[in-house]
């Protein structure tokens, strides 16, 4: 996302008019979702000056700031934890993403047992090859689940168990993936198939493509949901 992102955090480049990240806490609040705790590292302090506490979308917001870069995603959330619980589960979401997935669901969706619940969305043309595989509920690592599994990609929001952080030490880099495939060897990896609206915000011109299009369904006047309960 260079050069916008050298003095910009990505959370905060604009879309439709309104910050990225303001259209996840807006749909969090909607869905009544009012704890909410922000993990951040390149320039985050911008993204604590400009949302505060959250008293605006009529949420309670908590920083979990990292060093720049360092933690990677799985990383991060463990480094967010203590701040988050070690025994309920929690909604993830991607911040350089725009979905309309309804996350009001995010409360029921973590089976007994799980240990993670993701969205799946169908291939981009950017991303053809996919990330895991799904057949029924159940996801594995890419072909693993054999005859009848459909190739999908991650969309970035996902409901965790802290179970799945316990092996990573506050303050350690880790990937996610590598987590979850262990998890899904052990069949305890569920998911679904979204085929809404859903954008990975990963280059400038898809920024902006994704601006024009919110833009005009304002002008239409149709309601453009928001997004959902957490950036990491």
């Amino acid at each position: 996302m260079r050069p916008l992102t050298d003095s910009t955090p990505k959370p905060l480049l604009e879309v439709g008019g309104k910050p990225l990240i303001a259209w996840h806490l807006e749909r969090l609040a909607l869905a009544g979702l009012c704890e909410v705790v922000i993990n951040h590292a390149h320039l985050g302090a911008q993204i604590e000056a400009a949302l505060g506490g959250g008293a605006r979308w009529g949420l309670s917001i908590t920083y979990s700031p990292e060093p720049e870069g360092a933690l990677e995603t799985a990383g991060g959330i463990a480094n967010a934890l203590p701040l988050l619980g070690h025994d309920e589960p929690f909604l993830v979401i991607n911040g350089d993403i725009w979905c309309d997935w309804d996350v009001s669901q995010a409360a029921s969706a973590l089976n007994a047992g799980d240990l993670a619940h993701l969205v799946l969305v169908p291939n981009p043309p950017h991303h053809p090859q996919g990330d895991f595989s799904l057949c029924g509920r159940a996801v594995g690592a890419d072909a693993a689940l054999g005859g009848g599994a459909q190739s999908c990609t991650f969309s970035g929001i996902g409901i965790y168990h802290p179970q799945i952080f316990a092996g990573i030490r506050r303050g350690k880099p880790a990937k996610l993936a590598p987590l979850l495939r262990v998890a899904m060897a052990e069949r305890r990896v569920a998911g679904e198939l979204y085929a809404g609206r859903w954008v990975d915000v990963g280059t400038p011109q898809r920024l902006a493509e994704l601006d024009v299009e919110l833009r005009s369904l304002s002008h239409q006047g149709i309601a453009s949901p928001a997004l959902a309960r957490r950036d990491i």
